[in-house]
């Protein structure tokens, strides 16, 4: 039986794609070659796209060919420049392990739906839905879950400082990994969380503060069918959890332990694990996603945020949350590659 030609989207021109690349290389070596065919395709950070090797810390310096996809679907794959003429490389399928803008945002998503090419992950609609935090709330709060006190700020707006309960949340409303979150107590604060945020997007949530502990839960599937990853907790020594800040986040972070399984109660772990896939499922998401929460002293969940491709690095949270409940790597690929070929309403 012929193996499946994957394609592999990583790197991008978002300020996560030293991550993209990471967890591309954990990918490739998790990928089952008796059964699928990979061809990378990388995107530098200046945005072009080249069909390479593979994804390397130095991919770029190695043999590259300029590709893009072929919006005609009679082609179905790439479009690849060699000496001067364009070749054609047919894909099955396209696993997109990009995160954050133009990865996450719905934009990959759109651009694979034109080219008539099965992809792995959510959709346009939701992976839309889940970039924006501020309308991701708004959908989950209508499906009755519980999410932070909330306020967005746009481009020209500007926001009363002394209208806020601090401490309080600033972000980026369209972001990932952390970039340009600040917490902060009081009114003097703001304006430069606000800046700071406003280096990332043009959109800022002020989120009211949520006491309690930070957990996940790891989510493969579609629809009902949707199987849960162990739950784990974010332990902090000081400060507030910034994933994927780190200089070099294989060795550890400064201030936070992921504890997987959570060392929680078993009724929040069921309660914790239930809320997720009502998220997962309110948000319109498929093939997988991790969704994160926050678990309050009371036994309440609370909606944090959602990654509709969460990191695959060695030292993310998905896989790891996935490993922990038997479903290794090369499975959860595997799985999620087949759910992107038996395709969905839109695919």
């Amino acid at each position: 039986m012929p193996r499946l030609k994957l394609g592999i989207i990583f790197g991008g021109s978002s300020e996560e794609h030293p991550i993209s690349v990471k967890s591309a290389q954990e990918v490739a070596r998790n990928l089952d070659l008796e059964k699928y065919e990979p061809f990378y395709i990388g995107i530098t950070k200046s945005g072009s796209w080249q069909l390479c090797e593979g994804p390397s810390a130095d991919w770029e310096s190695g043999e590259c060919r300029p590709a893009v996809l072929s919006p005609d679907r009679e082609i179905r794959g790439l479009l690849v420049l060699d000496h001067g003429k364009y070749e054609t490389v047919a894909l099955d399928a396209v696993l997109p392990v990009l995160h954050g803008t133009g990865g996450e945002d719905g934009s990959m998503q759109g651009l694979l739906e034109l080219a008539g090419i099965p992809y792995v992950g959510c959709d346009i609609q939701s992976s839309a839905l889940c970039m924006d935090k501020s309308l991701a709330y708004t959908v989950v709060r209508g499906a009755g879950i519980a999410t932070p006190e909330f306020w967005t700020v746009t481009a020209d707006e500007e926001v009363d400082p002394a209208e806020l309960p601090y401490p309080v949340f600033v972000k980026p409303a369209r972001s990932g990994s952390s970039f340009g979150v600040s917490k902060v107590s009081n009114a003097t604060e703001l304006p430069e969380a606000i800046a700071s945020a406003r280096q990332y997007d043009s959109k800022v949530l002020i989120e009211a503060a949520v006491t309690g502990g930070e957990v996940g839960c790891a989510l493969l599937g579609r629809g009902r069918d949707v199987i849960a990853g162990e739950v784990d907790r974010i332990a902090l020594s000081h400060g507030f959890f910034r994933i994927h800040q780190e200089d070099e986040p294989e060795r550890g972070s400064d201030n936070s332990v992921a504890i997987v399984p959570a060392d929680i109660r078993d009724e929040s772990r069921s309660l914790v694990q239930e809320t997720a896939k009502a998220v997962y499922r309110a948000l319109g998401c498929s093939g997988l996603a991790r969704v994160d929460l926050f678990l309050e002293e009371d036994g309440t969940v609370v909606l944090n945020e959602v990654n509709t491709f969460p990191g695959m690095t060695s030292y993310s949270r998905y896989p790891r949350m996935m490993a922990a409940a038997g479903i290794p790597l090369s499975e959860v690929l595997d799985r999620a590659v087949q759910l992107a070929l038996t395709g969905g309403p839109s695919r």
